[in-house]
């Protein structure tokens, strides 16, 4: 099985010629992440292990907007990296032409927008992020969307530019939601289905149960969205340090679907790698 990781940060330690946002550090505690810096080497070595083929690296928010270790990662391993790049949302003109170098740039695969924190959360509905979506739909860029509040705004966004494929992280649920809590959300983005150009990426999904992995008492929820996006439009992911921190290896993360969740070998196929590779046109090799 050719398998895609839609949702890993990497990162080099903070130091004074690459500073962090203010507050990173208190955001990465809060949110479980592990602070020492996380290499594409370390990376590879456990993909390696794991079996993954692929990783698709969401830059992380606390190095600001810069995606040069992602493209140096890409660089050294062809083929096994490709960047999801951050968009500085609220600044139209530079965003405007790192899109248009990206749309050309072959490492970077898509774009990843936030509206999840205290600073961007109203940019989806304040105009601050509307020039944004014509132009991405123009160039073709996939835009991973981190959204959860705003799934109604993004169906009708959706509408509006019908070339856009939008990927909705992590299931659209609230973050620090857990257990049954996790299904009024689940459900909320699943009723976009009937958008046939938004996806879903059902990733990170250990830390949304509170119970021993594997995790079983939610994968009723995984099961839900899969039944109502179809398994085409939804794409397996892990948010990979956030999970070691926590105990759960790669290949954990991996098995969590391919041994204990309740899917055919069609269906993971297609959610494990084929139907992620088939949204950004990033061709499976042959020899896969």
């Amino acid at each position: 099985m050719f398998i895609v990781d839609t949702q890993v940060h990497i990162w080099k330690e903070e130091t004074q010629d690459r500073p962090w946002i203010p507050g990173a550090r208190e955001r990465m505690r809060l949110n479980g992440h592990r602070e020492a810096a996380f290499t594409y080497q370390e990376c590879i070595d456990l993909m390696d292990e794991a079996g993954v083929d692929r990783v698709l690296i969401v830059p992380p928010s606390w190095e600001g907007d810069r995606i040069d270790y992602a493209l140096e990662a890409c660089e050294a391993h062809p083929g096994r990296f490709g960047i999801m790049a951050r968009v500085p949302q609220n600044k139209p003109v530079e965003g405007e032409a790192l899109m248009r170098e990206f749309a050309q740039n072959p490492h970077v695969k898509g774009t990843r927008l936030t509206f999840h924190r205290p600073q961007d959360r109203n940019w989806m509905i304040d105009g601050t992020n509307d020039w944004y979506w014509p132009l991405a739909e123009e160039l073709g860029l996939v835009t991973m969307v981190h959204a959860p509040i705003w799934k109604a705004e993004l169906g009708q966004i959706a509408d509006r530019h019908p070339g856009l494929k939008i990927i909705i992280d992590h299931m659209g649920i609230m973050a620090r939601c857990v257990d049954d809590a996790i299904g009024y959300w689940v459900s909320e983005t699943a009723d976009l289905y009937t958008h046939p150009n938004i996806y879903v990426k059902v990733s990170a999904i250990p830390g949304y149960s509170t119970q021993p992995f594997p995790n079983l008492n939610i994968a009723r929820y995984v099961r839900e969205m899969v039944d109502k996006m179809g398994p085409e439009r939804c794409f397996w992911g892990t948010d990979l340090t956030r999970l070691l921190e926590h105990g759960i290896t790669y290949t954990d993360a991996v098995e969590q679907f391919t041994k204990h969740f309740p899917f055919s070998e069609e269906e993971l196929s297609w959610i494990m790698g084929r139907g992620i590779s088939s949204c950004l046109g990033w061709a499976i090799p042959v020899e896969a």
